[in-house]
């Protein structure tokens, strides 16, 4: 049975590959919000949107951070990061940069969100993992994480109960 897991994204950015990722079977996902109910769930403000990741994360057992161009130092990104840390869950980084957009481009490679967040006084990012496919082609990063995201997430829990 596959895990339930949270995907966190640059969702004006990213939101095509996210799906892509999402779409491939290899976790159960959260299920997608559409523009209009994110535009819905920002106009309640911080509590709002607070609220709603936390009832997204609600039941899943690892948020999986899929990394874009502009996804580090975005604020309700580190608290994904973080609400899920706290949480006890498991938290692993995929870079989607090389898969292609709805307009068939690429983007370039983003900055290592774990790096925003510090668990007792260290980065994140020398806890958790983030995988960089090691191909340019789309389809060879497409089949690259699908054939290893259900190994990522397991491994991403092991860290985090043994942390």
């Amino acid at each position: 049975m596959a895990r339930r897991t949270f995907f966190s994204f640059h969702f004006k950015a990213d939101n095509w590959r996210a799906a892509q990722v999402r779409n491939m079977g290899a976790v159960e996902g959260n299920a997608p919000v559409s523009d209009n109910d994110w535009e819905k769930v920002k106009k309640g403000g911080d509590k709002a949107i607070k609220e709603w990741i936390d009832g997204q994360m609600y039941g899943r057992s690892c948020v999986i951070v899929l990394i874009g161009e502009k996804t580090a130092g975005r604020k309700w990104i580190k608290y994904e990061i973080s609400k899920g840390w706290e949480d006890g869950k498991g938290v692993v980084g995929v870079y989607i940069h090389n898969l292609l957009d709805s307009d068939g481009d690429k983007s370039e490679k983003g900055a290592n969100p774990f790096a925003d967040v510090t668990v007792d006084g260290k980065k994140l990012s020398s806890i958790v993992k983030a995988y960089n496919p090691p191909y340019e082609g789309s389809t060879n990063v497409y089949d690259y994480i699908k054939q290893n995201l259900a190994d990522w997430v397991e491994e991403a829990i092991k860290i985090r109960n043994e942390y």
